[in-house]
């Protein structure tokens, strides 16, 4: 497992809540189910407009 750094968790509306994480090789990382040990991972650009899209309507059915 790589050694990640996360931060807070995000909670919006209805529960949904999540949590976001770095490493030092530039990869970003988000909990699934709140869980750390359990991720998604990708560049930080990817998941950084995935949240974006999320947050603008685009993409609200995935959380």
């Amino acid at each position: 497992m790589p050694d990640i750094a996360w931060e807070a968790p995000f909670c919006a509306e209805a529960s949904n809540c999540f949590r976001i994480g770095t490493d030092t090789e530039g990869n970003a990382y988000i909990a699934i189910n709140g869980e750390e040990d359990h991720y998604l991972t990708d560049s930080i650009e990817a998941l950084r407009t995935l949240i974006r899209d999320v947050k603008a309507g685009k993409a609200d059915h995935l959380l």
